[in-house]
């Protein structure tokens, strides 16, 4: 059963909607451990920040991420983050935007839930 959208929106990390979109929330089962857990999919918005003459770049596709998040309601949440590639029309070379401020480095938890555990003691 899908969840709403907007009713998504307030599960996901503080500010991370500002560049992203939700494209969609499943619910899942795990086939060996036969628990539910839901799939946010969000991806990053077709517009280029921070530089003076975005008309210069084209959109190159995603590349994806998969970060556990905090549960909803005792079932898993992983966020499927597509991270959209930039290229620039005469440079060939593909770049990502570099704020990923909402991840947890060296782990695949979002940087609140690492937060989270660290202040736990886990």
């Amino acid at each position: 059963m899908p969840l709403d959208k907007e009713l998504g929106s307030l599960f996901l990390p503080e500010g991370l909607l500002v560049h992203f979109d939700i494209i969609d929330i499943i619910e899942l089962c795990d086939i060996k451990t036969k628990k539910l857990f839901y799939t946010i999919s969000i991806e990053e918005k077709n517009e280029i920040i921070g530089i003076h003459n975005g008309a210069e770049f084209k959109s190159k596709g995603f590349s994806y991420l998969t970060l556990q998040d905090f549960p909803i309601r005792g079932k898993a949440v992983y966020l499927k983050i597509g991270r959209r590639k930039w290229q620039h029309k005469i440079n060939p070379k593909i770049f990502h935007r570099n704020d990923f401020s909402y991840v947890a480095v060296g782990s695949g938890f979002t940087k609140e839930l690492a937060d989270f555990l660290k202040d736990r003691g886990r």
